[in-house]
């Protein structure tokens, strides 16, 4: 499976060309990984859509019940939902015609996977997008 997880210039041309990410499983308690990795996307310029049918708004923005509500052109969606969830997200992510799918520190799906692969998006998985900018050392 072609996770591009390990390719560290795939990695960074993901990040520098993406200006939209959609975070799936955004939590609107602060003391959450998902709120925070979302705040810090933020800090860093990124444009995120919360994703979360549980919640109606965090911080004041609107939080969306799917993928599909987002009105606007996505370019990562950055997934916090445990595995057995990939593969309805990323039908959602094929559909909206989303870039990459980034699934977070401890969740892959190789079905899911090649899913996203066969649809022509890239694939990142079991991989924390905060600690991968930082890596990589992006300025945005």
């Amino acid at each position: 499976m072609p996770n591009l997880k390990n390719d560290r210039n795939a990695l960074r041309e993901v990040l520098t060309q993406a200006q939209t990410i959609a975070v799936v499983g955004h939590s609107d308690k602060p003391n959450r990984v998902s709120y925070q990795i979302a705040q810090f996307l933020q800090q860093a310029g990124y444009i995120v859509y919360p994703v979360n049918p549980l919640v109606k708004e965090i911080d004041g923005k609107p939080c969306y019940a799917s993928l599909r509500e987002i009105p606007a052109t996505v370019d990562i969606v950055n997934i916090f939902r445990r595995a057995e969830y990939l593969s309805e997200i990323i039908e959602d992510a094929i559909a909206i015609q989303a870039k990459t799918v980034w699934a977070q520190l401890g969740i892959a799906h190789e079905a899911s996977a090649q899913q996203a692969l066969d649809a022509g998006l890239n694939v990142i998985m079991d991989a924390c997008i905060k600690i991968e900018y930082l890596h990589l050392g992006i300025a945005r």
